[in-house]
């Protein structure tokens, strides 16, 4: 009921486990090594089904492998695949008109007071079925899984009532059992304030967020909970009694944060120990170095930065000092965000933020993967998932540098092989 024909039929699928020897091919591992992008050049594979076996240089090969059966990749590069860690890719409607009018001088503030912005992104995602919301999702999510990823998280946040934002929740977790891909969800009922809560923010969140929380969490629906600190939206103060409740839960938080002014969300999350902290444009080093001590990931939304037409560049040098982790993603989202691959958001990242290419791969595979809580993904180390991505493409650095350009040759799930149509290693 919801293929998407367009991208589904470039794929063909073997939906058979199987062991077997990937050789003649570069292995960018992405494991913390000396080696920039963990490179093995001349490398091999052993996958054991759904778990990477071993892999190294082709004449290191141990001798109990000697005997799989054996796949020529023909020089060809395989990464992690890739990870989106940010999205609000289930919703409903689009925000064309308003970027039309935006374009023709219309303020964010004209939009929202006569009804736009977010407010028509709730009403379109109150008004449809959760069967709807998966149906809208899945061309995204396949444009995705074509790009090599594995792994999407989606949060919630278009309900601003307890159904929808449940409804948002269930429609996440059923992508999964309708497309090769591995979906984190997270409850981002405090995204925006409803305007019949007008500056009450804090009744909204006991209200509303709580209760539905708690319910989205009695029916296993919650990976994290998430939350939007900003002036626009609610402060620390409300998010704090949500990330309280949350640590009763057992549930672990992040946090959109200091993206359009230094509210001291970032502080907050570092105190909850919290996975990650997204957007960080106006986060000081004061901020970066609470996010070393805490363990938590920055991720970096260069979509958003370069949708909204910002100036002000996240701390990267402050980042890197303090060597906090770097993770990036799309941030796929309809009024700020549009943003559907993940190829783009690494070459945005490089061109933007000034992120080397390594860097930019890193935070699509094992920062990524550290983001959202995942410690068998996201590099290629025996022992992890076959989560595999194989490009066409004879350097990891091509990956950042090409724009509207998908070298995938295929992409490997948890042991099972997804290849793309009419394409082969040596590119013809």
């Amino acid at each position: 009921m919801y293929i998407h024909n367009r991208i589904i039929h470039t794929l063909l699928i073997d939906l058979e486990m199987y062991q077997e020897i990937l050789e003649n091919l570069n292995i960018a591992t992405m494991s913390e090594s000396l080696e920039a992008y963990g490179l093995i050049t001349d490398g091999t594979i052993a996958l054991n089904e759904d778990r990477i076996a071993w892999c190294g240089k082709r004449d290191n090969l141990p001798s109990q492998y000697q005997n799989w059966p054996r796949r020529n990749l023909n020089g060809c590069l395989v990464t992690p695949a890739l990870i989106d860690c940010h999205t609000h890719i289930v919703y409903g409607g689009n925000r064309a008109k308003e970027f039309e009018l935006r374009l023709e001088g219309a303020t964010y503030e004209e939009i929202l007071n006569s009804g736009g912005g977010i407010h028509s992104t709730v009403r379109e995602t109150q008004n449809l079925t959760e069967d709807e919301l998966v149906a809208c999702a899945i061309p995204r999510v396949d444009t995705l899984i074509a790009e090599g990823v594995s792994t999407i998280e989606i949060k919630s946040g278009y309900g601003q009532d307890k159904i929808t934002e449940l409804k948002m929740l269930r429609a996440a977790r059923k992508i999964a059992q309708l497309r090769p891909i591995r979906i984190k969800t997270s409850f981002l009922g405090a995204h925006a304030v409803p305007s019949e809560y007008g500056s009450n923010a804090l009744r909204y969140i006991e209200q509303v967020c709580i209760p539905a929380l708690e319910q989205a969490h009695s029916e296993g629906l919650v990976d994290a909970v998430d939350g939007f600190c900003e002036k626009i939206a609610f402060s620390t103060v409300h998010i704090e009694r949500l990330f309280g409740r949350a640590q009763e839960l057992g549930i672990p938080v992040k946090l959109h944060a200091e993206q359009l002014s230094n509210c001291g969300g970032t502080q907050l999350a570092a105190r909850y120990k919290a996975l990650s902290v997204d957007h960080l444009e106006y986060a000081n080093e004061a901020d970066v170095v609470a996010l070393a001590e805490s363990g938590t990931i920055a991720v970096l939304l260069p979509g958003a930065f370069y949708f909204l037409r910002e100036s002000q560049i996240p701390p990267i040098d402050d980042l890197r000092n303090h060597c906090v982790p770097i993770a990036i993603a799309t941030d796929c989202n309809p009024g700020s965000s549009p943003l559907v691959s993940i190829l783009t958001t690494m070459n945005l990242d490089c061109t933007l933020f000034q992120l080397t290419p390594e860097e930019a791969l890193a935070g699509t595979t094992r920062e990524a993967a550290k983001a959202l809580g995942l410690s068998d993904t996201g590099r290629i180390e025996p022992g992890l998932r076959t989560d595999l991505a194989v490009w066409n493409v004879s350097h990891p650095s091509e990956l950042s540098y090409h724009i509207g350009f998908n070298p995938l040759q295929e992409r490997i799930f948890g042991g099972v092989q997804w290849k793309r149509q009419g394409r082969t290693s040596n590119g013809s």
